[in-house]
């Protein structure tokens, strides 16, 4: 199995080139599946085919999918969407529809994303293809599973507990019913699904995330960005392709500058994402749609090389010995020390970067040690862990 996620900022081209990359996988004889998970789909159009939520087969070897995350919603959101709509009737509120209860803003993609997980554990396919949602989107999906699963290792257990003691009581006392134990397990079974997901998406053998980007200076930043917060929940990066590249050459007065710049964000590219490969892809001559236009960017973009193939692999974080204590160092490209703060509890570290955070479970080794400071270091953060305390 093999799934490959791209990413990239609203407008780079990663429907394309997601799509391109299964048209080729598929020629190859690789039974592939391309699925977009973007609410605002576009997959379709790539190929100049009408796609449904369920998979359409649409050449030999080749799959592809638009997910509707109201369906998907329905499905695995359904207990607690009865539970909301009777709390609601309870209060005599009556003006929401069922479609408007179903998900809560930001679970959209993450419902979607377990239609993925669904593709894997089936094993119908050799290559998953995933036309991910805009760049803040995806990021916001893939750290969805380290922070629900901490919630519901903490204080589900508890709230559980609760609420069943709580229930004889509550509509007598309070006026409102409280959720059942289907509604419970609903939930429980949603996160033990996200704790499915999260490995599957963070096993280096299996996955790895491909930023799409043109060679434009606000779009490089923004993968930059990207690039660093993937490395902090512990995602493999394994290439960078620069997407609507103009010639070195032949360029003409009008579009001259243009190139020039482009080729200089190039070598830029190429150097602040070293040891990560960076492919190109020209601009074309006319827009990429249908099958023979996908095959075109496709060759053009990995050449000789299966597309499906690893093309990087590194470790996000490395443990070492220093003196009586460890060095935890963590990959974060591009973060400055002033992004960057820590807090410990006990065996639970807290790594915020930006507006993003992660809880990171301390392995065995560092038990019983406190983090004493941290320094970056050419994009690696570094952090000191003392000796075991009496």
């Amino acid at each position: 199995m093999r799934v490959i996620l791209y990413t990239g900022k609203g407008g780079v081209g990663k429907t394309s080139l997601a799509a391109a990359t299964a048209v080729v996988s598929a020629a190859a004889g690789k039974k592939t599946i391309v699925v977009s998970t973007d609410a605002a789909h576009s997959l379709g159009d790539s190929f100049d085919l009408r796609l449904q939520n369920e998979p359409v087969k649409i050449r030999e070897n080749l799959w592809a999918q638009e997910i509707s995350t109201l369906l998907s919603a329905e499905k695995r959101w359904g207990k607690v969407q009865e539970y909301l709509s009777a709390l609601l009737i309870s209060q005599n509120i009556k003006d929401i529809t069922a479609e408007e209860l179903v998900v809560f803003p930001g679970l959209e993609e993450l419902f979607s994303m377990l239609e993925i997980l669904n593709h894997c554990k089936k094993g119908d396919y050799d290559v998953v293809i995933v036309d991910c949602a805009p760049t803040g989107e995806t990021l916001r999906l893939l750290s969805f599973p380290a922070v629900l699963s901490w919630w519901l290792d903490k204080i589900f257990p508890v709230q559980k507990t609760l609420i069943k003691i709580a229930r004889p009581i509550s509509k007598p006392l309070l006026g409102v019913p409280l959720p059942g134990d289907d509604t419970l397990d609903s939930i429980a079974e949603l996160f033990q699904k996200l704790g499915e997901m999260h490995a599957l998406l963070t096993d280096q053998e299996i996955t790895s995330v491909r930023i799409v980007v043109n060679p434009e200076k606000m779009v490089i930043r923004e993968a930059e960005r990207s690039f660093m917060y993937l490395n902090l929940y512990g995602f493999n990066t394994d290439a960078v392709i620069v997407n609507r590249l103009l010639p070195a050459v032949d360029l003409g007065q009008y579009f001259e500058k243009w190139g020039e710049l482009q080729h200089s964000y190039l070598r830029y590219i190429k150097d602040q994402f070293s040891p990560i490969p960076v492919f190109t892809v020209p601009l074309f001559r006319q827009e990429v749609v249908g099958f023979a236009a996908l095959e075109k960017m496709g060759g053009d973009c990995f050449g000789d090389n299966p597309p499906e193939q690893f093309f990087f692999s590194g470790q996000s974080q490395t443990i070492s010995q220093a003196g009586d204590g460890y060095v935890l160092e963590m990959s974060l490209p591009f973060a400055e020390k002033g992004d960057i703060s820590l807090s410990q509890r006990g065996d639970e570290l807290t790594v915020r970067v930006g507006d993003y955070k992660r809880n990171i479970f301390l392995p065995r080794i560092l038990l019983g040690r406190d983090a004493l400071g941290a320094k970056m270091e050419a994009g690696v953060l570094k952090i000191k862990f003392g000796g075991v305390k009496e």
